[in-house]
């Protein structure tokens, strides 16, 4: 028997920052779940050559140049691919950018560059995207939140402040545009391995961390949030808006001090 519960096939899915990492392996997961997905990145050449990647026999995945900290090529991202599918069933806000520094030394060119990206360029997007939900009077808006949400680390507090600002983000907008059937949650990712995170990961000292505060005992991989998401796309997800989902391992049930029970 079909069970149409966590369907998004035949759905169209946007994916800001889709052409690595996370972004591209959420999109991947859409793809094989029967969703026309577009992805977006700042570098062509790699946009593209992630679409070529993740495109299925039966379905073209659409790559589509967009910086968002720039708010004119948001505008035309979301006029395009309005025009040439009709509707935007899901928006997947993933685009961010990370430098790990000591606060002192974060120049206001750096700091304006990781906010630009991760919480304007986030907040136009899905502003954007939200007047095209508001429209149809449906849609679901999931933003890539952080585990830095529930407790900063070290070395990156723009980064932090950054997705502070996109879990309230998260909250008001589900608040204001629940009344026209427009949803919106967040996916906090614990330590996930990434082309960019397995370089940190390899020295011994922050692997050992990283396995001790974990409870499930092993370090994330970008397909292990595509459930997740699945499940906040599709109708199974009906009545829920305005949550912030830790998918971390467990990190975040609690704290691990060493000492042997």
């Amino acid at each position: 028997m079909k069970d149409d519960l966590f369907s998004v096939a035949g759905t169209v899915t946007l994916v800001s920052g889709g052409s690595r990492g996370i972004g591209l392996a959420l999109a991947k997961g859409f793809v094989e779940r029967g969703s026309e997905v577009v992805i977006t990145g700042r570098n062509e050449q790699t946009l593209t050559q992630a679409a070529a990647d993740i495109s299925s026999d039966t379905r073209s995945v659409r790559p589509l140049v967009c910086d968002v900290s720039l708010p004119e090529q948001i505008t035309q991202l979301v006029e395009t691919v309005v025009a040439d599918y009709g509707r935007i069933d899901t928006l997947l806000n993933v685009a961010g950018v990370n430098k790990r520094q000591r606060v002192e030394t974060y120049s206001v060119e750096d700091f304006d560059f990781i906010l630009d990206i991760n919480l304007k360029g986030a907040f136009l997007l899905a502003q954007q995207v939200g007047r095209q939900m508001i429209e149809q009077e449906s849609g679901s808006q999931i933003n890539i939140d952080s585990l830095n949400t529930y407790a900063p680390l070290k070395g990156v507090l723009p980064y932090a402040m950054s997705k502070g600002g996109l879990s309230i983000m998260t909250r008001g907008m589900a608040a204001e545009w629940g009344q026209h059937g427009v949803r919106v949650n967040g996916l906090a990712p614990g330590f996930i391995l990434t082309d960019l995170t397995r370089k940190l990961w390899s020295d011994p000292t922050i692997h050992e961390w990283g396995m001790r505060n974990t409870p499930l005992g092993r370090l994330g991989e970008v397909e292990d949030l595509v459930g997740t998401a699945i499940f906040l796309a599709s109708p199974a997800s009906a009545f829920l808006t305005g949550q912030i989902i830790y998918v971390d391992g467990g990190m975040t049930a609690g704290i691990n001090w060493p000492i042997d029970l």
